[in-house]
């Protein structure tokens, strides 16, 4: 702290007095750092960078997990995105996410798969894309090697293949998996050097911005907003409610 922010008492060389409200305003700084650090430790999450938030000074906050529940239904259109899960199920989860983000990863290596067979043909899983790109180099070729697989309808192994070699990203992974799942590579390769998916990866994260998205990975079930890379239990303290018609 610089001496500007204290006053000292020039009448006694033992004491030094600090004003009041110079007090209350160092305790409010090491309460918000305190709040900061712990939410950052419980619920790792990867930040979108500062100069996206800038963009975007009117965005929604989306409510964060650790608050208390308001209750706001956010409208995420789901129709035309890679989807898993039955169509007409009851709950519909939408999640934004880096496939360069660890938080992304941690998701889908300790929840995912226990998510969806918590609730068998319950569940209708949405991928929308939120490339970190200030942070992330591989994030945005990565989800549009995804969506070039999409269109051979192999996204969610290859999904998968990108997460489990999270560390390997780039040009020779994506082809080595677009082989080992059999796709027709020169028309992957083609769609992948035209940068024919590029404008709908760029669509999908400024919607998210837009939205008030500020990480990932971020999820809406049935439009309620979930952030960060949470165990299984936060995920079905929601699901349980919605499907017994507990939340408005």
């Amino acid at each position: 702290m610089e001496t500007s922010d204290s006053e000292i008492d020039t009448n006694s060389e033992d004491t030094i007095t600090f004003k009041r409200t110079h007090f209350y305003s160092i305790l409010v700084v090491i309460a918000f750092a305190v709040g900061i650090l712990t939410g950052y430790f419980m619920w790792g999450r990867s930040p979108i960078s500062a100069r996206a938030a800038a963009n975007n000074p009117s965005a929604a906050q989306i409510p964060a997990a650790t608050q208390a529940p308001r209750y706001v239904r956010y409208d995420v259109a789901t129709d035309g995105f890679p989807s898993t899960g039955p169509a007409d199920a009851p709950i519909v989860i939408v999640e934004f996410s880096d496939f360069q983000c660890p938080f992304c990863q941690r998701f889908y290596d300790q929840t995912f798969k226990q998510l969806m067979a918590a609730y068998p043909g319950k569940i209708r899983f949405v991928y929308r894309h939120l490339p970190l790109t200030s942070i992330h180099p591989e994030a945005f070729p990565a989800a549009e090697a995804s969506m070039c697989a999409n269109e051979q309808n192999a996204f969610w192994p290859f999904h998968d293949k990108i997460f489990e070699n999270q560390d390997k990203l780039g040009s020779d992974l994506y082809l080595q998996i677009a082989s080992d799942l059999k796709l027709n590579t020169s028309a992957f390769e083609d769609c992948v050097n035209t940068n024919k998916y590029k404008n709908q990866v760029q669509a999908d994260s400024d919607f998210a911005l837009g939205l008030g998205v500020q990480s990932t990975p971020t999820f809406f079930i049935n439009g309620l907003a979930l952030v960060g890379a949470q165990p299984l239990t936060a995920f079905t303290q929601i699901i349980d409610k919605e499907l017994a018609g507990e939340i408005p």
